[in-house]
């Protein structure tokens, strides 16, 4: 039996925007999900998907655009996953990133909340990433145009990103917004060069083809790393193209390159080949310089990494004479950030790669008084650790988008620190897991940071006291 084609609505008027970044309207009695519309926007809709709480669908015909609309500065908008909301202006985009930490927390956590201080914009609202990664395909992704054109399509290899929900299809950028513009030039030199040479570009379904990845990260500090992944080894292509890359862009300080022949892109369980210069790249923020390597973490808006930490260090309210626990670490930026101005400083974390970074960024900045260790939260922070190592006064949580563990939870409330300081790029599960401290914790201030201008992303800060 042919199932019933989902309906195509008319006029329909979409009235605010979601914490997931689609706008929405309500439709007999069920929220409407719409991306790439803005509140205020008369649109007809095609439902794509229906279910029992909810309606999906896409704009097929935008009836009358907002007063607030404003037209986006990428061509490739709506089709590639990033900046989803350049239709709407950035101080409107701010406004609504406000209300989802507002919303979040009370409706999810039911938190009682002080005023809720307003949202640190960033500075930059393009050219802000220190990192972007792309993607060689040989079948690129075709635009609605050319799909319906009937006509041949000759070129199809491509140098950019995925299409959302889809791990084959890869849309070619050509210019992308996000990153310095030498990060354009790199991108687009590497795919010329490649197609002049006759370069196979991967084949994402077959897993066949020399060409695979591409990633590029630079620093405030101006110097660039760039990583090409080939699928498998060829010296002399690989020379070629290495070779006309360092000529090209002396801005390079770290040309690096993988041989990764397995099934997923993913470079941290392989060895990473230095090329040409050093291995890794610095940035620096106040008086510290962080060793970046070609796996390490690092929040990928600097500047505004750097409003991110000094929040933190306001809300941590440090008089040097405090024992403090980084918990989910990282690399460890924050514990390194707050170090001086702490006691001792004690960050852990479960990606031991990343302790490995926090420990030398420690011996290069001449700290003596932070120390890190790897494990898992739940197993390795326990009353074992902290009669070891002292119990916090001060602790700082900055876990994954995914929260902490009900165990971490628990063990924070016997820990009793005077303050947590909550940093969380996931709203929803902070507000989960601070109604789990609740009994024992009240939320005194809440600052919400804009990593990323024209997505969803929110970072949100949480101070909170034991009662």
């Amino acid at each position: 039996m042919r199932r019933k084609p989902h309906p195509h609505l008319e006029n329909i008027i979409v009235t605010g925007f979601a914490a997931e970044g689609k706008a929405i309207a309500r439709i007999e009695n069920k929220v409407l999900f719409i991306p790439h519309a803005v509140p205020g926007d008369v649109v007809n809709v095609q439902i794509t998907n229906k279910r029992k709480g909810f309606l999906e669908g896409r704009i097929t015909q935008l009836i009358t655009p907002s007063a607030d609309r404003i037209p986006p500065f990428c061509k490739h908008y709506a089709t590639c996953g990033g900046c989803s909301s350049q239709a709407l202006p950035y101080s409107l985009q701010l406004h609504y990133k406000q209300q989802q930490v507002f919303d979040q927390l009370t409706r999810i956590g039911k938190l009682e909340l002080p005023n809720i201080e307003p949202i640190i914009g960033s500075e930059k609202t393009t050219h802000y990433r220190n990192k972007l990664e792309f993607t060689f395909s040989c079948n690129r992704w075709l635009t609605t145009e050319e799909a319906s054109s009937g006509q041949p399509i000759e070129e199809r290899r491509a140098l950019g990103f995925h299409i959302p929900g889809l791990f084959d299809k890869i849309l070619d950028i050509e210019t992308c917004y996000l990153q310095d513009d030498l990060s354009n030039a790199i991108r687009l030199a590497v795919k010329q060069f490649a197609i002049e040479n006759n370069f196979t570009f991967f084949d994402l379904r077959k897993q066949e083809g020399f060409l695979r990845n591409l990633i590029i990260r630079n620093t405030s500090t101006n110097e660039w790393m760039v990583i090409v992944a080939f699928a498998y080894e060829d010296e002399n292509l690989r020379v070629q193209l290495l070779n006309h890359l360092q000529k090209s862009f002396p801005q390079i300080t770290s040309l690096l390159y993988v041989i990764n022949g397995k099934g997923n892109d993913t470079i941290t369980d392989l060895p990473v080949h230095t090329f040409f210069g050093r291995n890794y790249i610095e940035e620096k923020m106040e008086n510290l310089r962080f060793k970046i390597g070609p796996k390490s973490f690092y929040q990928t808006n600097s500047e505004q990494a750097y409003r991110l930490y000094s929040v933190v260090r306001d809300f941590a309210q440090l008089t040097g004479t405090e024992n403090v626990y980084d918990l989910y670490t990282g690399t460890g930026t924050i514990a390194l950030f707050l170090a001086r101005q702490a006691k001792k400083i004690t960050g852990i974390e479960y990606v031991a790669e990343a302790i490995d970074d926090a420990k030398e960024n420690t011996l290069r900045n001449n700290i003596s008084n932070a120390t890190f260790f790897t494990g898992d939260m739940k197993d390795l922070l326990n009353d074992e650790f902290m009669a070891t190592h002292g119990k916090p006064d001060v602790v700082i949580l900055d876990p994954p988008r995914a929260g902490i563990h009900p165990d971490v939870a628990q063990t924070l409330l016997r820990m009793a620190a005077s303050r947590i300081v909550y940093v969380s790029c996931n709203p929803a599960t902070q507000a989960r897991d601070l109604a789990l401290l609740a009994a024992d914790y009240e939320i005194k201030r809440v600052q919400p940071v804009d990593m990323f201008p024209h997505t969803h992303h929110v970072e949100n800060v949480v101070l909170a006291e034991r009662k």
